[in-house]
């Protein structure tokens, strides 16, 4: 790994004051592998493709256009990219990158789990599987991808460079709160659910995945959460106990292991507290077939899978009285809201057209 990804200090990215709660759906799109055993490059099944119409249909119940960040697999094959080409064509979704690097040539690397993160590679390496995918994507969905996270979050101060080099002007692959060295992944112990600018002249925005603490000691979340959620914490099962005590939890803003009162208790928190504006749900799209990950077994998961977003959506488009947004008009706002109408005029994120082949 060459860097944290908070090497320097961020320039925080706001929206203005009077803007309401704002929702964006990123989803991991990609191949199905099973969770428990060791990466391959051999596991490319993109089966569930064909039933992302299940959540679609949810999200067009609330103007909701979620961003699909695909990755090779999904990129590469008419089974993974057709169904996406469709909703993008009717204006439905955005178009995004996501990095297996396992599965994205060339695999010139040892296959192995310290190299399922990509800023664990060399760096030549790492910029030539981004480039193949983002050209992939642009050949079969037609759109030049603006938009990235990084598989299993593998990014750091290099990848960001990247990032800004290929034109991506979107990224979300921190992971607030959380520290991933355990796995020979990065350090995200530090960052917040901020937004916020990095590149040359700040023309890269982070929008992290939206996690946040609750429970009486949540001031002290940032000092208090490294170490009762460390590999010897969980041993010890400090986090456990101190979530059961209303003490302190750290939740994420997803369908996938996270009840839809955690939810609904996390999302009132931060926006009571001022803390948010922009929640970022997540989660992968073979949750959206049966048997693919831990998170639905069952057909009875997947029917509480797609009650989650319904239920959440509606929590926050009424309650909370939030809207859904783009990354575009995310990014756009937060420009002005700097005074950097300059930016204002830059290619709308997921929306550059070409030909398809």
């Amino acid at each position: 790994m060459s860097g944290d990804f908070t090497t320097r200090t961020p320039h925080a990215a706001c929206l203005p004051a009077e803007s309401p709660p704002q929702l964006l759906v990123f989803i991991d799109t990609e191949e199905e592998f099973d969770w428990q055993k060791h990466f391959s490059s051999d596991a490319r099944g993109v089966t569930a493709m064909k039933h992302q119409w299940r959540a679609q249909a949810v999200f067009g119940r609330y103007g909701v256009k979620p961003v699909y960040l695909v990755d090779y697999p999904v990129a590469s094959q008419p089974a993974g990219y057709t169904p996406l080409r469709e909703f993008f064509d009717d204006g439905r979704c955005e178009i995004g990158a996501h990095l297996h690097p396992w599965v994205t040539p060339p695999v010139e690397e040892t296959v192995n789990d310290g190299n399922s993160f990509a800023c664990n590679l060399p760096r030549d390496l790492e910029r030539r599987k981004l480039s193949i995918l983002k050209e992939t994507i642009e050949r079969n969905l037609g759109v030049a991808p603006t938009v990235y996270r990084a598989g299993r979050y593998g990014a750091d101060a290099e990848t960001r460079t990247l990032l800004e080099e290929l034109g991506f002007l979107v990224d979300s692959s921190v992971l607030p709160w959380t520290d991933l060295r355990h796995m020979a992944g990065p350090d995200f112990r530090h960052c917040s659910s901020d937004p916020f600018w990095f590149g040359a002249g700040d023309r890269v925005l982070e929008i992290p995945l939206t996690t946040g603490f609750l429970g009486l000691l949540h001031r002290l979340g940032e000092e208090v959460f490294p170490w009762i959620g460390s590999p010897r914490g969980v041993q010890l099962r400090a986090t456990a106990i101190c979530a059961r005590a209303r003490l302190l939890d750290r939740i994420r803003l997803s369908p996938e292991g996270v009840t839809i009162d955690e939810a609904k208790r996390l999302t009132r928190a931060l926006v009571h507290r001022g803390e948010q504006k922009v929640f970022v749900v997540s989660y992968h799209s073979p949750s959206l077939g049966v048997g693919h990950t831990p998170y639905v077994r069952t057909r009875t998961d997947l029917e509480q899978f797609l009650a989650w977003l319904d239920a959440y959506l509606e929590f926050f488009m009424g309650e909370i009285g939030g809207r859904p947004a783009s990354t575009g008009e995310i990014y756009r706002a937060m420009a002005a809201a700097g005074g950097r109408a300059s930016l204002q005029s830059a290619q709308p994120l997921g929306e550059r057209r070409r030909a398809a082949g």
